[in-house]
């Protein structure tokens, strides 16, 4: 399966991207040899594959998570520059807009 140039315009439409006519030449060739192998995989039968969730054999190497004692809301809040009804206050870092 190839890669048109008319669909990598139709791709950087999607994604909002403004491309120039040297840079759709450069992804469709660039894009050509990735799918051409993702059509390799494809062909693989992997229908007798197990499915697993890691690569590693490792099961668990986390500690059980058991409730335990920890700081009070005072003890948490004692070193925050600023505080109120109890929350840590942070500087606002999402903006609107225009």
């Amino acid at each position: 399966m190839g890669m048109t140039k008319s669909e990598v315009e139709q791709v950087a439409q999607l994604a909002r991207l403004e491309l120039s006519e040297q840079d759709r030449d450069v992804f469709t060739d660039q894009l050509r040899p990735i799918l051409a192998f993702m059509d390799q995989l494809r062909a693989v039968k992997t229908e007798q594959v197990p499915q697993t969730a890691s690569v590693s054999d490792q099961t668990n190497v986390l500690r059980s998570d058991e409730p335990r004692p920890s700081l009070s809301q005072d003890q948490a809040l004692a070193n925050a520059p600023e505080s109120e009804d109890g929350f840590f206050v942070v500087p606002k870092i999402i903006h609107e807009r225009s």
